[in-house]
């Protein structure tokens, strides 16, 4: 499947795509699509040597722009929602995670069916670890399966909850902003247009008032967005997304939306007057990453508040010019719940658990034994006294996709095309739900493609990189065990 070597690629490339002067040119279209594209980003995740790893991902992304796809920031859709031109519609942002390739065919052939342009394909923090996927391989894998799907036009890809650590920011602020904003420059430079800070995990209620228990948020929030601004291709401003309540904690408030946004701006203009400021903010509802799995396995109800939503999202257009509250830990609620976001005004919405719950669910029961003796080694020191086998397996589950990945993406084809017309009848369906069906034209008006370059040796860098991760210590994982 993947390409062995340089001269293979040369040799295949030849006649559809003709490589000189560190650019690409595209001679065939029509050859891109199929195999080709197939073995390229095989290759870009596979392949042992970092240098062919690094070369397929930089010919994915610098032919995307040759075939009509462009990554892109979604900073101007959202400043329009902010000045009231477009509404009535909530942003699907959905986390790729297992089975990365074919659940993304899956997201790009149900976005063509319904003409869907509003939608943002993200990775967490946290799941580019337990997932094995470096920001630079998954815009490359993004990339290549809307290349494979046809799809055309603006194409979002966002870093999700780039989240600081409670922890290890109290015994060593720099030290750990340092590895932020390292891990930032990554995914900007793989083509990450999106990001997501989430210092909400800083913010203390015990303190007396509002500033001070949101302080090192809003602080840590603004040094972040300035240090993304200083990184933008020309051209382009990065959609940055604020957070104000952890999910899973108390739910927020419209007080604290407006102490947190206020604060955030006076501490953004100190160092930069002309800085652009966050485009959207996460808040707490009452959802929890990845549900809460009851004894049996199965999902709790949740008692979402719409009304938190609808507040903030209100105050955030109408006294800030903000697209509105974000939405996340949303997958595992009811099915009758979805066409509720975009009533409320919310922006944005953030799917992942139930996606990988699907492919689980088809995986043949061999393998999903085998991965289940894998976690039960891997992750018993996870395991609490009072948890049930299934309420273990659920919330560890996730943890076996990076190690299980290539396993999973080798599955045969008839399983994986049958997985793969699942995911996208749900995909389609949510699509409905949240009214972004007939998007794509107003996507393409709003949002103006910019030219972006990508260096060879920044891609086969980050390979080089992701090797050495792979090759050194492990180390504990300083997540929430539901975090999306």
């Amino acid at each position: 499947m993947l390409f062995q070597t340089m001269s293979q690629l040369g040799d295949t490339l030849r006649g559809i795509i003709e490589i000189s002067d560190g650019q690409v040119h595209v001679i065939d279209a029509t050859g891109v699509r199929g195999a080709l594209i197939d073995r390229l980003v095989w290759t870009a995740v596979f392949h042992e040597k970092d240098e062919m790893r690094g070369t397929a991902r930089w010919i994915i992304k610098m032919t995307a722009p040759h075939l009509g796809i462009h990554l892109s920031s979604i900073q101007p859709l959202y400043e329009a929602r902010g000045r009231g031109e477009n509404e009535g519609f909530t942003i699907p942002a959905i986390n790729v995670r297992g089975m990365a390739y074919d659940t993304a065919r899956a997201i790009f052939r149900a976005a063509s069916r319904g003409e869907v342009g509003a939608f943002i394909l993200e990775i967490a923090k946290s799941e580019m670890n337990y997932t094995h996927q470096s920001p630079a391989e998954y815009a490359a894998v993004m990339t290549g399966a809307a290349i494979q799907e046809g799809f055309k036009g603006p194409l979002f890809i966002q870093g999700d909850h780039i989240q600081v650590n409670a922890k290890k920011f109290t015994e060593d602020r720099e030290n750990e902003l340092s590895g932020i904003r390292q891990l930032i420059k990554e995914a900007i430079t793989a083509g990450f247009y999106n990001i997501d800070i989430d210092s909400s995990t800083l913010v203390v209620l015990e303190r007396p008032n509002v500033i001070e228990q949101q302080r090192d948020n809003f602080e840590v929030a603004a040094d972040l967005t300035a240090y993304i601004r200083s990184l933008e291709p020309l051209g382009v401003t990065i959609s940055v997304g604020g957070e104000i309540g952890e999910v899973g904690g108390k739910n927020s408030t419209v007080e604290e939306f407006e102490v947190y946004l206020d604060q955030f701006l006076e501490s953004l203009q100190q160092q930069g007057s002309k800085l652009t400021g966050i485009s959207k903010i996460s808040v707490q509802t009452g959802t929890s990453h990845g549900g809460v799995p009851l004894a049996d396995g199965t999902v709790a109800e949740v008692k979402l508040d719409f009304s938190v939503l609808e507040k903030i999202s209100k105050v955030a257009q109408e006294k800030y010019g903000l697209s509105g509250a974000v939405q996340h830990g949303a997958s595992t609620l009811p099915a009758e719940v979805f066409d509720r976001f975009p009533l409320t005004g919310t922006s944005e919405i953030h799917l992942a658990t139930e996606f990988q719950n699907m492919i689980y669910d088809r995986l043949p029961a061999s393998l999903k034994e085998e991965i289940y003796a894998y976690l039960r080694e891997a992750c018993k020191g996870e395991r609490t006294s009072d948890q049930t086998e299934e309420q273990f397996i659920y919330k560890t589950r996730k943890k076996a996709i990076g190690p299980f990945k290539r396993r999973l993406w080798g599955l045969p084809s008839e399983l994986r095309e049958k997985i793969g017309r699942a995911l996208e009848e749900r995909f389609v369906f949510l699509f409905n739900k949240l009214n972004v069906v007939m998007t794509r034209d107003l996507v393409a008006k709003t949002v103006q493609p910019v030219a972006v370059s990508f260096m060879i040796r920044d891609e086969i860098a980050a390979a080089e990189a992701e090797s050495r991760k792979a090759s050194g210590p492990k180390v504990q994982e300083d997540i929430n065990p539901l975090a999306d």
